[in-house]
């Protein structure tokens, strides 16, 4: 790839966003990793997030542009005013995820001023399309379904480019009128895929307590939906064998360690929570272990950012199936993949390949491998640059 294809269209890139670092997030690590990518390549790239402008943090060679009043009404006129002092023709990368936009996730007036954007193109990434709806809901769930539905069928409408997540979001993307083809984009993992050696083999020292220890690790935000598989899948897990310990990662683990060694007092010591950490941190202490369990009530999926990150590892990795998962999973060999979305299913599945150490390193190898090829930064970026390239030869 090469910067003169951007250039020869003289197009500058424009990500908007609901969060960047330093705020937290898997949008905010996706977000600074495609517009960092993108400048490595010579592009002229912008970013434009909530935030006080003393949050300087930005990937070198991108120019981030902070709006203190956020995506409403004073914010989108801040944004429209700054756009047009910036000179020539702009790409609007919209990283859309309905409430990290504000107004409690209907924020009617920022689908609008899209609409109503001309001049330049649109190109709407999906992460989340819509708030669920359903006659068992509540009535304010049901009006904030129906509106994330209205502002995703406008943006839709005037969409250039038409990105997701997951081919499972499609379902949510029918409504006419739709001028461009949906393109499946998978989430790249947020975190570094190769820790040094010397990273890994001192926090593999620090979490086991004696050589043939076996270390189960998971990685999440800990929600009820798969909290709920995880309290019956790691019990009986260490019940199973006294040489197994449980390695918690990520924001809100120390909570529900608490709540699971409550619930399993016989399981204290044996259950460790480390809670949020820096990214080369994390990717050692994931790499640090042996089995990871990323059990998903909906099935695995490519916007699932934490079977992503153990996979580009190389870690071999546990997870299910289940609606929205996609058909290459199922054949690829790359992770122990259990048939259904239950606990009894996962706890099978993950038993059957702890119980076979001997398949941990060629499985983990072929895991590394099919996410290189498919959800690696640079696939992200080879699918970005597909049309641009194909462009700037035409017009050359």
């Amino acid at each position: 790839m090469s910067g003169r294809y951007a250039d020869a269209l003289g197009v500058s890139w424009h990500l908007l966003t609901g969060e960047f670092p330093p705020r937290p997030g898997g949008v905010s690590d996706y977000t600074w990793q495609v517009a960092e990518g993108l400048a490595r390549e010579g592009c002229a790239v912008h970013v434009w997030a909530p935030g006080d402008p003393r949050e300087t943090l930005a990937p070198e060679g991108v120019t981030v542009h902070r709006l203190p009043e956020g995506y409403g009404v004073r914010g989108l006129k801040r944004l429209e005013q700054e756009l047009e002092r910036l000179p020539g023709p702009k790409r609007l990368v919209v990283q859309y995820v309905p409430h990290a936009f504000g107004y409690k996730a209907m924020n009617v007036p920022f689908a609008l001023w899209l609409a109503r954007r001309r001049g330049d193109e649109v190109w709407m990434f999906f992460h989340e399309v819509c708030f669920p709806w359903g006659w068992k809901l509540p009535w304010r769930h049901n009006v904030l379904g129906a509106v994330t539905r209205a502002m995703a069928a406008i943006v839709l409408a005037r969409a250039d480019r038409v990105f997701v997540s997951t081919p499972w979001w499609n379902r949510l993307l029918h409504a006419p009128p739709r001028r461009v083809p949906i393109e499946w984009l998978p989430v790249p993992s947020n975190l570094p895929t190769h820790p040094s050696l010397s990273a890994v083999e001192s926090r593999r020292a620090a979490l086991r307590p004696s050589p043939d220890t076996v270390l189960i690790g998971h990685l999440g935000t800990y929600g009820a939906l798969i909290t709920g598989l995880l309290e019956e899948v790691l019990p009986a897990l260490l019940h199973q064998d006294a040489r197994r310990r449980v390695v918690l990662a990520g924001r809100g683990s120390t909570h529900f360690a608490t709540q699971l060694t409550g619930r399993h007092p016989e399981l204290a010591g044996r259950v460790q929570a480390l809670g949020g950490l820096p990214g080369d941190e994390l990717a050692a202490t994931l790499k640090a272990c042996d089995v990871l369990v990323q059990p998903f009530p909906d099935g695995l999926s490519t916007r699932r950012g934490s079977a992503m990150a153990g996979l580009g590892l190389g870690v071999p990795l546990v997870s299910n199936a289940g609606p929205a998962t996609e058909a290459p999973w199922r054949d690829s060999g790359a992770l122990a993949l259990a048939p259904e979305p239950t606990a009894a299913s996962v706890l099978e599945t993950a038993e059957a390949l702890l119980s076979t150490p001997g398949s941990w390193p060629a499985l983990g190898r072929r895991a590394a491998d099919f996410y290189v090829e498919n959800f690696s930064l640079a696939h992200t970026l080879d699918v970005l640059w597909n049309r641009v390239r194909a462009r700037g030869v035409e017009d050359t």
